[in-house]
């Protein structure tokens, strides 16, 4: 209760908070907020809860996998797009996204005669998240850790994919509420974790849905069962890919996609690749313990 009453007394409103899977493991959601502000509430979060275990002798570790053999740490983005009814088609001027912005009244994401409640521009976000997936994870994965706990059946997704309610896929649409269909349907992103710059990977995210809906990029079909069930034809023929087995093949990734890449500008982008490029050298060849403990520590 320390933790939930030091986030509210932030202004965070804490909607879950209870154990996982993981020994000592607990899970924290606090509700949504515009986009610049969801990242300052993670930086917040972060600090809070490492404080408050501190203070009252505990260590508290958002490592993406703190113990090998142990479940990982994530923190999925869980996005809603808003608009003003009879606007222009959102997501074509971002410049809206920023300091100060307001959500509008209408769920572009909800279509009530969707399958899944998804609307067309729902779709194209999707598409636009799965074209840069393999890059994306650079900024949403930001650590050597990171890759350890991107592995099937792991409930943090491992594959280039998107399903209803698939906790194996690398996009999830959420069932919506049965009282508020329009107002809770939301896209959770699962390869995110905590050794993320919260602004860099949600920008990254925004990018890459606002291009899917410039380009009206088909995600093509859902994938509703775990990928990791599939043969390798079947995934193929899916387009379900495997992410990026690591942090270095993550950053190759993200220099060949060139859209992401100049999202960042070029004094971000060249300072970015060389600060993890050297994390990578530095844990590589390391054993398994020494690069949980050196992360248990400092994230």
């Amino acid at each position: 209760m320390s933790v939930a009453e030091a986030l509210e007394a932030q202004g965070m409103v804490v909607e879950h908070y209870y154990p996982e899977l993981g020994h000592g493991q607990q899970e924290i959601s606090v509700r949504h907020a515009p986009a610049l502000r969801a990242a300052d509430n993670h930086v917040l979060y972060r600090e809070t809860v490492r404080g408050v275990a501190f203070r009252q002798g505990l260590w508290a570790s958002l490592a993406p996998k703190p113990i090998p053999d142990q479940a990982g740490n994530g923190a999925h983005l869980h996005l809603s797009l808003w608009g003003v009814p009879g606007g222009h088609p959102p997501g074509l001027a971002p410049r809206e996204l920023g300091p100060g912005s307001e959500p509008g009244e209408r769920a572009v994401f909800y279509d009530p005669d969707d399958r899944y409640k998804l609307s067309p521009a729902g779709y194209h976000w999707i598409g636009g998240l799965l074209a840069h997936l393999p890059a994306l994870v650079a900024l949403t994965c930001g650590s050597v850790n990171s890759y350890r706990r991107l592995a099937p059946q792991m409930w943090s997704s491992a594959y280039t994919c998107y399903g209803m309610d698939n906790r194996e896929a690398a996009v999830r649409i959420c069932s919506p509420m049965r009282d508020d269909p329009a107002g809770s349907v939301n896209i959770e992103f699962k390869p995110s974790d905590s050794s993320a710059n919260p602004y860099l990977a949600l920008g990254a995210v925004i990018w890459a849905g606002l291009d899917g809906i410039r380009r009206k990029l088909d995600p093509g079909d859902a994938v509703n069962v775990d990928p990791a069930t599939l043969t390798d034809a079947e995934r193929a023929a899916l387009g379900a890919h495997r992410l990026p087995g690591s942090l270095s093949a993550a950053l190759d990734a993200l220099e060949a996609d060139e859209f992401l890449l100049g999202t960042l500008g070029d004094l971000r982008r060249r300072a970015y690749l060389a600060v993890k490029r050297s994390e990578a050298a530095a844990f590589a060849g390391a054993d398994p313990g020494y690069e949980c403990f050196e992360h248990f520590t400092k994230i």
